[in-house]
């Protein structure tokens, strides 16, 4: 398959920008069909920006339990996973904490505000901790105890791209990649000399950005990173990673973190926890088998589990 027989598509989704190709050229508009679906639903069902999710319903609730859909069961069991094979690392009950920051609506909305005073005082403490979502899957029912409110940012634009990737592959047998502000799934047979890959700190910026360029032919890519989504408030800067031990932005020595793994959803559950982490990411990520790259703040870069060297530091952001 050459580069020429790829077929691409790009849009507006989540607030960020979205990348479809797809093997087949005749395929695209049905691909495009397939994914609209899967986008949309998930939308309904997560979103913390619209009144009428099933999210924002959940967390007006006040601790009663609400019969959820089958896609937002999902979207909680992956949210769930994620902070259970993390330790709590990367967990959904953030969204009180992005809250008082002012991330309470679409990032292009806080970008054009500007810098913005604190909806805060005094000092957030730990969020209400992933223990305290109790998600009966059979039954699809969930309750919030200890005032826990959900954002589900870290897992399911991740969970989106899975998603429409395996449904297009299966269902139109073609290869195809799929890119959700810079969350890679890959699903059916990738082209013979794979998928490239341009990996930035900002998933949007120009091949001439500093960054490097890999291949993959299966599973999923993320890239997770405090320079893009950040605003000022108060007077400082701060992101949208929230350290759940603190309610705060993470304090990381990595600004960057690209980790590739089975699934979308694995890689950026991987590469969000990294950031949290800080040091002790190389030997966790090393000891887990999953190829990863991590840049500290001065560009220069890490890389572990087989993840390809590049050896160029990268411009400072």
């Amino acid at each position: 398959m050459t580069a020429s027989a790829i077929a691409a598509d790009r849009f507006d989704v989540f607030g960020t920008t979205a990348v479809l190709l797809v093997t087949e050229p005749t395929a695209i508009g049905r691909a495009r069909e397939v994914a609209d679906g899967v986008l949309a639903d998930v939308d309904r069902a997560a979103s913390r920006f619209r009144a009428d999710s099933e999210l924002a319903a959940l967390n007006s609730a006040g601790g009663t339990s609400v019969t959820v859909s089958s896609t937002f069961a999902e979207l909680l069991a992956a949210a769930l996973r994620a902070a259970k094979l993390t330790g709590g690392d990367v967990d959904p009950t953030c969204a009180r904490a992005l809250a008082g920051l002012g991330y309470d609506r679409d990032f292009a909305d806080i970008r054009a505000a500007g810098p913005m005073a604190p909806r805060l005082t005094g000092p957030v403490g730990p969020v209400a901790g992933w223990r305290s979502v109790r998600l009966d899957r059979a039954a699809r029912r969930v309750r919030l105890d200890h005032g826990a409110q959900l954002d589900l940012g870290a897992t399911a634009k991740a969970w989106a791209a899975d998603k429409c990737a395996w449904l297009i592959g299966d269902k139109l047998g073609c290869g195809v990649l799929v890119s959700l502000g810079g969350d890679v799934a890959i699903g059916g047979p990738s082209p013979a000399d794979g998928w490239q890959i341009r990996v930035t700190d900002d998933h949007a910026a120009l091949p001439s950005a500093p960054g490097q360029t890999v291949t993959i032919t299966a599973g999923g890519l993320a890239t997770s990173s405090t320079t893009v989504r950040s605003w000022t408030v108060g007077g400082r800067q701060v992101h949208h990673i929230i350290d759940p031990a603190t309610g705060e932005p993470a304090s990381s020595c990595w600004r960057t973190v690209s980790v590739a793994a089975g699934t979308c959803v694995d890689a950026n559950t991987a590469s969000t926890a990294a950031i949290i982490r800080g040091p002790a990411a190389l030997d966790w990520l090393h000891d887990l088998g999953l190829p990863a790259r991590l840049v500290r703040h001065d560009g220069s870069a890490e890389t572990v589990a087989g993840w390809p060297e590049d050896g160029t530091p990268e411009g400072a952001a």
